[in-house]
């Protein structure tokens, strides 16, 4: 690849993918924050110094940072560090008080801090609807993408690029019906019509057994042939926008609860904590998905919008499960916590952010071989 695509893939569209998530995260707090009349002071995309900014009407600095790594809204009368605001110092006015952050009520500052992780899922689920209003969603023949060792496909000779015809002379499309048909007929033989390099064969095939359940629980034999569809043998259907928008909710849900699955893994001891990855991985994951074509990568884009939505609701302080958390706690007692607490919270979260990121950063670079290109240089 020139150099030109390598930047084009791996810099620009990374950039592009991440600036585009950051902002529609920061418009959730930004856009409930005007909604409950606060005062937004700035609207930063990337941090450090500015290097190209704006002030609207409603007298919010909009700007783009040097470090394009992140964002944020800062508002009137926040701050993250106790303590630390020259703003709070000093008593405000009546006017200040209508539209600072700190004196809106409990309910509205957790809508507020809410809303940037809201958008995320929001937003994440708009872009899987446009994919299956736009492209459409797959729906497999039964083409063979894998087959599984010592599997009933792989005795009976079965390879990948296959495509199943029929069985026992019944006409097969579908790689669901050739799962329903396989299913009910576990050690029967079966007579299987396949299409390979445009010539028609016959296969023959003894469904291997194994136990399951079925939907009352009770213990089943069901057949299974060992092979996998073929994702290059799919037929897309478009949905409509109803359709379309429910199957996005119910996709949104499912990555969530994926997410959480491998966390709880990772938790427990059963997970790898080599598979997390920082910016590095995702940039190479970007780069590889805008080349595999624009839908690639909008499901790159919405899977990476969960991801971020997800990670902001962790209860760890300065991230937006922080806020909610301290908020939850201050609707059980009645008050907030004092400045003390947060403050220690607030630079406990930091710490531990800043861990998570070396440690996600060091995972890439051996992820990408960067430590072994280095060390070849030296040695």
């Amino acid at each position: 690849m020139s150099i030109l695509g390598f930047t084009w893939y791996y810099i620009i569209l990374f950039l592009f993918v991440l600036t585009v998530l950051v902002y529609v995260h920061e418009w959730g707090h930004y856009w409930v924050a005007r909604r409950n009349n606060v005062r937004v002071e700035v609207f930063s995309i990337g941090f450090g110094p500015e290097i190209y900014g704006w002030t609207n009407a409603a007298g919010t600095r909009w700007k783009i940072g040097a470090i394009p790594l992140g964002g944020y809204v800062k508002m009137f009368g926040q701050t993250d560090l106790p303590g630390d605001d020259d703003e709070e110092a000093q008593p405000l006015t009546p006017e200040e008080e209508e539209v600072s952050f700190q004196h809106k009520t409990l309910p509205q500052r957790t809508a507020i801090v809410f809303a940037g992780p809201f958008a995320n899922f929001l937003f994440a689920v708009v872009l899987f609807s446009a994919l299956l209003m736009i492209f459409g969603a797959p729906r497999h023949y039964a083409g063979v993408g894998k087959v599984l060792p010592d599997s009933a496909a792989a005795e009976a000779g079965f390879q990948v690029g296959d495509r199943i015809l029929s069985i026992n002379d019944e006409p097969v499309t579908w790689f669901s019906d050739l799962v329903e048909i396989v299913r009910v007929n576990p050690g029967k033989p079966l007579k299987i019509t396949v299409l390979r390099d445009g010539e028609e064969m016959t296969l023959a095939a003894v469904p291997k057994v194994q136990v399951g359940t079925d939907e009352d629980g009770k213990t089943i034999e069901i057949g299974m042939l060992g092979v996998g569809y073929d994702p290059e043998q799919a037929k897309y259907e478009r949905k409509n926008p109803l359709e379309a928008t429910w199957i996005g909710v119910q996709q949104t849900v499912t990555l969530t609860g994926n997410i959480l699955s491998y966390l709880g893994q990772l938790i427990i001891g059963q997970g790898d904590p080599k598979e997390l990855g920082g910016p590095l991985r995702i940039a190479k994951l970007s780069g590889q998905m805008a080349q595999g074509g624009i839908d690639n990568l909008i499901f790159f884009m919405a899977a990476l919008s969960v991801n971020l939505g997800l990670i902001n609701l962790f209860p760890i302080p300065l991230l937006d499960g922080g806020h909610l958390l301290f908020f939850a706690a201050e609707a059980i007692r009645g008050r907030p916590l004092g400045p003390r607490a947060q403050e220690y919270g607030f630079r406990f979260g930091l710490i531990l952010v800043l861990i998570l990121m070396v440690f996600a950063t060091w995972n890439d670079l051996v992820h990408l071989r960067v430590i072994e290109f280095i060390r070849e240089l030296v040695t």
